[in-house]
């Protein structure tokens, strides 16, 4: 039996970065932070002013893939997501006009970096036990720090947080930093 290659490999192996190099993209998610599950995708967030061009190249190189799915929001600016599968690893794109740094998955994905980092291994740890216990990566890392509410909007807010105030919360959670 064959052994999956590295999320990294998987990624290498199909151009995709390369690929979509036009739309300025960027890996996030579970997988770079850390914290990833058996069954987590390789999440890649791009911007596209023109999203029919963006769909028109992923189609292209990506259409004949197992699993290939292509969908738009219904919601504001009407990102397109792609999914499929390559190399024992399930992909998803999202593809939208807003540019990378403002849109809520990177600045989820930023605040949830600089949390791991300020947070030490106990914190990781924490995050790694929700996580194999189901939850979701934005409820995990609410749920760590007992912060209430919508946990996407709210890691959506702490994005503008120092990291003096991060290092605050997670103190009080018992997480020594």
């Amino acid at each position: 039996m064959n052994e999956r290659p590295t999320y990294q490999d998987a990624l290498r192996r199909t151009g995709l970065l390369r690929i979509l190099e036009p739309f300025d993209p960027h890996v996030i998610g579970t997988l770079p932070l850390g914290v990833a599950r058996p069954d987590s995708d390789i999440d890649i967030i791009c911007c596209a002013a023109d999203l029919s061009a963006a769909v028109e190249l992923v189609w292209k190189h990506f259409g004949e893939s197992e699993s290939f799915a292509i969908y738009q929001w219904s919601a504001k600016g009407r990102p397109v997501i792609a999914t499929f599968e390559a190399y024992g690893w399930p992909f998803e794109i999202f593809v939208s006009s807003t540019p990378v740094q403002d849109q809520a998955g990177w600045r989820h994905f930023e605040v949830e970096k600089r949390l791991l980092t300020l947070g030490g291994p106990a914190f990781h740890t924490a995050i790694c036990a929700l996580r194999a216990g189901g939850a979701k990566t934005e409820p995990a890392f609410a749920r760590a720090l007992k912060l209430e509410g919508d946990p996407y909007a709210v890691l959506y807010d702490l994005f503008s947080t120092s990291d003096n105030q991060l290092n605050a919360a997670l103190r009080a959670q018992g997480f020594a930093v």
